[in-house]
């Protein structure tokens, strides 16, 4: 049984007073659920000093492909490691779109996370454009392809369906789109790596993920949580997606 996850990324949001906030999700109710929150590099290791004791991970939002060495600005995956983290998001479209971010690379950062112990969540989607071309199978199949190492396992890495398209918009696919992309994705992992990791792998979709939608779509299949922008931010908006995702759980 694939326990389920809730993630937060914050992305660049967040000051030492957004601390509080982290603290308030960390003291949340018992659920039967993973919570993951990724703030901001510059709180990383204060955030895991906040959650310490209590049932939320933190993780990072990107690391370098490399161990250390003349990389002005990156941060390592071993140093995240050390700052507390246990996950780091790799292959954000924001970071495809932004930083020029291809498949090859974010392998090469999944490669680094996996060696660092840290479970990487790879992102994959389409954009609107793509979507409207019915393109997005073909586009999520090569960049799991592409992005996902071939040493991947269900302890190691998640992987989160965002479609571009409704990062932040407001608009959310059909219960049916999403759906058809999470079992098309749990398929492509069951043929590249067997049934058992295939299996084991957790899907989260992500997208205008909040509490008024939450339930619906949890109940899709092969939906085994959120990775959540916007409304991870304060306790108020996440506590009850995470809620909504524990009753998911029963």
């Amino acid at each position: 049984m694939r326990r389920k996850l809730a993630a937060g990324n914050w992305k660049m949001n967040g000051s030492a007073a957004a601390l509080d906030e982290l603290a308030a999700i960390a003291s949340g109710p018992e659920v039967n659920c993973d919570v993951l929150i990724c703030p901001p590099a510059t709180l990383l290791s204060r955030a895991a000093e906040t959650v310490q004791g209590k049932p939320v991970a933190v993780g990072g939002q990107d690391c370098h492909p490399e161990v250390s060495g003349a990389h002005t600005g990156d941060i390592s995956a071993a140093m995240l490691a050390d700052a507390g983290a246990s996950h780091v998001i790799l292959g954000h479209s924001e970071r495809r779109q932004d930083h020029d971010e291809h498949d090859d690379e974010i392998r090469a950062k999944a490669r680094a996370a996996f060696d660092a112990d840290l479970i990487a969540v790879v992102c994959v989607g389409e954009s609107l454009a793509e979507r409207e071309a019915s393109n997005t199978l073909d586009i999520i199949g090569g960049q799991l392809s592409g992005s996902v190492p071939d040493n991947a396992t269900g302890h190691n890495l998640v992987i989160a369906y965002e479609p571009i398209w409704a990062i932040g918009t407001g608009k959310v696919p059909t219960t049916d789109q999403i759906g058809e992309v999470h079992d098309f994705i749990r398929t492509r992992l069951e043929r590249r790596f067997g049934a058992g990791i295939g299996r084991s792998v957790r899907i989260l979709y992500g997208g205008s993920v909040k509490a008024s939608n939450a339930a619906e779509i949890f109940a899709v299949s092969n939906v085994d949580g959120a990775l959540v922008g916007g409304a991870s931010l304060k306790a108020s908006d996440f506590l009850p997606i995470v809620a909504a995702l524990d009753a998911s759980s029963d």
